[in-house]
């Protein structure tokens, strides 16, 4: 699950005496050059709804009231699809990410016409990844086969636990029998291309029994997982459970501890991390996560759902931070008057672009590159920008960050510590290029 909007707490470690460095550059993790980048795109769909609230989970999700609202949503899904294609004017959509919300509860007739939809406004390549995200109940095990005949040939499965403990405390609707039979379900019918969300310091779990839970998905898990640190997130059922004092949760040493125990195991068992959260064998990274990281286009269709690109259908030449209407209801009433059902149009001014690249590319092991800096940055190089910094050559001679021919990344120990580096890289930016664009930016609100 990714979500841009999202900060994700990086846990602290402690640096060792010889900082390593990523060994090598993870094969596939292709540049975009020149008009590539605005002639190509993602495209996200927000399906946003669920049976049940999860007690850590703040996303934009809503429990369904109607079991008969799925041809309305869905043909709504397929306009605004349309729409916001002909807006950004790219003629190939490389990846699409049916997210949510519990995507597994939309009929898999509503995957097909999206997809059809796409087809009718972009070239999809015949092996473009299409992903939807799985809740491993009976219900979504059951679906998997229709889904990969409507056209998906990506599952990433929330497990999140395989402690039937825990699952309650988080309010998951699934068992660990379950979460199995599903990912041995999925694995058959797209081996090679079905991903595990796993997540780490939840309450009073351990470091060892966080061990003994990596050890037993890694038997059954296919070449990609994703780590994500419990973060307590106000307005959860969860964060009152912390305030009054019911649930406990590990301390910041006990899940940097875990962080790098599993950073090791993955290794261990022929995972290389290829982003701060992601690990994958024999290449299976998700090339459409993979394309947030590295700042390109992408369209966010969908109740809630974000999207960053171009609008050249409109006249705009900047690229635009735009973010559909929250409420399902009110976004299909929307669409069906204006085609689409977009709430705020943020227009990016050159030097937030660049520090969204910044925030992004930092985040892969392979960092940022000089040519990819380059295809946002022509007028000055990453060495530029960062070389002189007495910031961040403090932060360079502590072996935390590499900057050398290939361009600016973390380093092993570095990544870690992601949090604590991007404000000195940031404010590096700040004074490099905002005094020159103070003007240049416009908000719209379309409604």
């Amino acid at each position: 699950m990714f979500c841009l909007g999202t900060s994700l707490r990086l846990v602290p470690v402690c640096v060792r005496a010889f900082p390593r460095c990523f060994s090598s550059i993870i094969p596939g993790l292709d540049e975009p050059i020149g008009d590539e980048i605005q002639r190509t795109a993602s495209l996200y769909v927000h399906w946003p709804y669920c049976l049940r609230r999860c007690s850590y989970c703040n996303f934009n999700k809503y429990i369904s009231r109607s079991s008969n609202n799925n041809d309305s949503i869905t043909e709504c899904l397929q306009k605004e699809t349309q729409t916001l294609i002909r807006l950004s004017q790219v003629s190939c959509i490389t990846s699409v990410f049916f997210g949510g919300g519990t995507p597994s509860l939309a009929h898999p007739s509503t995957i097909a016409a999206v997809l059809e939809s796409i087809s009718q406004q972009a070239h999809i390549p015949h092996n473009v990844e299409v992903t939807l995200e799985v809740n491993p109940t009976p219900l979504g095990r059951s679906k998997l086969e229709d889904f990969y005949h409507a056209g998906v040939n990506r599952f990433s499965i929330g497990i999140q636990t395989l402690n039937d403990e825990d699952l309650c405390v988080l309010a998951r609707d699934h068992s660990s029998h379950d979460a199995l039979r599903t990912v041995e379900e999925a694995s058959r019918l797209c081996p090679g291309r079905v991903s595990v969300d796993l997540m780490f310091g939840r309450p009073l779990q351990t470091a060892h029994s966080w061990d003994r839970e990596l050890k037993e998905v890694l038997q059954v898990c296919d070449d990609h997982l994703s780590l994500y640190q419990l973060t307590v997130e106000r307005g959860t059922q969860l964060f009152k459970q912390v305030q009054q004092g019911e649930v406990t949760m590990p301390g910041d040493e006990i899940t940097a501890d875990m962080y790098e125990r599993a950073r090791a195991l993955l290794h261990q068992h022929g995972f290389q991390q290829y982003e701060v959260s992601n690990f994958a064998r024999r290449n299976a990274v998700s090339h459409h996560n993979l394309s947030y990281w590295k700042g390109r286009q992408y369209i966010g269709v969908g109740p809630g759902a974000h999207g960053r690109f171009v609008p050249l259908g409109e006249g705009v030449v900047c690229r635009e931070a735009r973010t559909q209407t929250l409420e399902p209801e009110v976004w299909m009433c929307e669409v069906q008057k204006k085609g689409h059902g977009t709430r705020r149009r943020i227009q990016l001014r050159p030097y937030e672009l660049i520090e969204e690249v910044l925030v992004m590319g930092m985040r892969m092991t392979n960092g940022i590159t000089h040519k990819h800096w380059q295809c946002f940055s022509p007028h000055f190089n990453l060495h530029h920008v960062f070389g002189s910094s007495p910031s961040v050559q403090g932060l360079l001679q502590s072996g935390n960050l590499v900057l050398d021919e290939r361009g600016l990344r973390c380093s092993y120990e570095g990544l870690s510590l992601l949090d604590s580096i991007l404000p000195t890289l940031l404010l590096e930016i700040e004074q490099i290029y905002a005094p020159k664009q103070k003007d240049n930016h416009i908000f719209y609100n379309s409604r």
